[in-house]
């Protein structure tokens, strides 16, 4: 049947289980994004050597290729359910790893300024809030698993209501780990340290209690703050498009997916290869200690 004929056309969008035909040419601009991202970022790692981004920044690129290759077979293909299982789950559960970088970045900025003003230690940020990572990726992974091969709407529904469970957990982990940002920032900028955690911290990186923030360190925080904000917006999406159900307004609506998930993802990841955690984050430089200096006084 010719796709040329506007009715032909209709009957496949409405078959279809995006509820619509994917766009070719988005599919492809956005496999051409991700695919140079996630070269830098893994060109990045090696350089700088700063091998974490690999598991995390580099991982979402890899799981968002073959999400978006999904699409573009759909595109072609539209009433295959083989890429849209494809593209469900890898679209649903490849930011998170992403996420997880933005806990390690926050803890470096930690060290750097000082864990006195903070309520968790640098490495509980770590550990913390990436298990939770973790949890949520296995949630998502798991109902994506079950939605694609369910072999009705109630199985599919199952599934859906699982990955529905990942993203509203990600979503908490999100919002508390934001909140305890911006009281580190609020608390830093005010030199007010937490008094419990006081004479237990470990120093700033100077040795002080309070570190120097330098220009690097501001650039790396404001990179944080918008890649956090995207990424969060991304989450709320797809919490409201899974609350919708799989033939609700906000899934059928691909401008919808386009702008608040691939390009929120895309913005994510572009941040941190301009803003790049191996340079912004690297032992301060000769240039930088006079600037610590100046501060100083």
């Amino acid at each position: 049947m010719s796709i040329n004929n506007g009715t032909a056309t209709l009957s496949l969008a409405q078959q279809s289980p995006y509820n619509y035909i994917p766009s070719e040419g988005v599919a492809i601009t956005m496999l051409v994004l991700f695919g140079v991202s996630t070269l830098v970022h893994s060109a990045q790692a090696v350089k700088y050597g700063v091998l974490w981004l690999v598991p995390t920044a580099c991982l979402c690129g890899v799981i968002e290729l073959l999400g978006w290759a999904g699409r573009l077979w759909s595109s072609f293909s539209p009433l295959l359910s083989t890429p849209f299982q494809i593209e469900i789950t890898c679209t649903i559960v490849a930011p998170t790893p992403l996420l997880a970088a933005n806990f390690v970045i926050l803890g470096n900025v930690i060290k750097r300024l000082g864990p006195a003003y903070s309520r968790l230690s640098p490495k509980w940020y770590t550990i913390i809030f990436t298990s939770c990572d973790v949890i949520s990726l296995v949630v998502q992974g798991l109902g994506g698993g079950i939605a694609a091969s369910a072999s009705d709407l109630q199985g599919a529904n199952n599934g859906a209501h699982i990955m529905l469970g990942g993203i509203v957990f990600q979503l908490v982990v999100i919002v508390l780990y934001s909140i305890l940002a911006a009281e580190y920032f609020f608390r830093y900028h005010h030199d007010s340290p937490i008094g419990y955690r006081t004479a237990n911290a470990a120093p700033a990186e100077n040795g002080d209690r309070r570190g120097v923030f330098t220009f690097k360190l501001k650039a790396m925080s404001c990179a944080l703050v918008f890649s956090t904000t995207v990424l969060f917006i991304r989450a709320v999406y797809r919490t409201i498009e899974l609350a919708d159900g799989w033939k609700g307004r906000i899934i059928s609506n691909q401008l919808y997916f386009n702008v608040l998930d691939g390009a929120m993802v895309i913005l994510a990841m572009y941040t941190m290869n301009f803003i790049n955690p191996g340079i912004f984050l690297a032992p301060p430089t000769h240039v930088e200690d006079k600037e610590k200096e100046v501060a100083s006084l």
